[in-house]
């Protein structure tokens, strides 16, 4: 990659969301490090799916950082005493970690800062979503207004961007956007309880939604499901 090529710094997961904000950041022409969090997820399985989707998107670079969030708890996904909702509920639901984007967000933006950078990339999304607080354009929004005062690149001058391509997008639109960017979406997972071998579960609300996006986008549902 030319040095003159605008480096980003890409939070991916190893979901659907985040592999496709990685295409969308890689067809605007960026060099781009991708950055994965072992937070002590239930769902571990999807450090695998993000390793796997960062070597097909041939990334400049792949990072996984541990930050042990099950040390506060407080979400199914981080301690195993809570269950994961299989059906809809009221509010935010228990898969909410308190705090995630924001702990993400800010590696990222110390990571940027390192490889002389100035974009973030984040796949949040306020449309097709569980309701999780910190997937809203206001969230984003503030936190580049902190990352512009938190920084010494920022308090010199630098202008920073946290783009999230996704936020206004359906989930099947979405899809489709991923799909005309070649994304293979058999390498991701975004089951909140997927087993070692990143099988879903079906009945998650990640699950849910994914399942139901690649219907409305008239798209092969290329997920592996448990079967009993």
């Amino acid at each position: 990659m030319h040095r003159d090529t605008e480096r980003a710094v890409v939070l991916l997961s190893g979901g659907l969301d985040s592999a496709t904000c990685l295409a969308m950041a890689r067809a605007e022409g960026l060099d781009c490090h991708a950055l994965s969090i072992d937070y002590g997820q239930r769902h571990r399985t999807e450090l695998a799916a993000a390793r796997r989707v960062a070597a097909a998107q041939r990334v400049t670079d792949h990072r996984v950082v541990t930050v042990d969030l099950t040390a506060i708890g407080g979400s199914a996904l981080t301690d195993p005493g809570i269950a994961v909702p299989t059906a809809p509920t009221e509010g935010i639901p228990v898969t909410y970690v308190p705090a995630r984007n924001t702990v993400f967000l800010a590696l990222a933006l110390g990571l940027a800062e390192t490889l002389d950078a100035r974009l973030l990339y984040v796949g949040a999304n306020a449309v097709d979503y569980s309701g999780y607080p910190d997937c809203r354009p206001a969230f984003v929004e503030a936190f580049r207004d902190l990352a512009q005062v938190a920084t010494r690149s920022g308090v010199e001058g630098v202008a920073w961007e946290v783009r999230a391509p996704l936020m206004h997008r359906s989930k099947a639109e979405i899809i489709r956007a991923g799909v005309d960017l070649g994304v293979d979406y058999s390498q991701t997972v975004s089951c909140y309880q997927a087993d070692h071998d990143g099988r879903a579960c079906g009945q998650c609300d990640s699950c849910r939604i994914r399942r139901e996006g690649f219907a409305a986008a008239g798209v092969p549902d290329p997920t592996r499901y448990i079967t009993a």
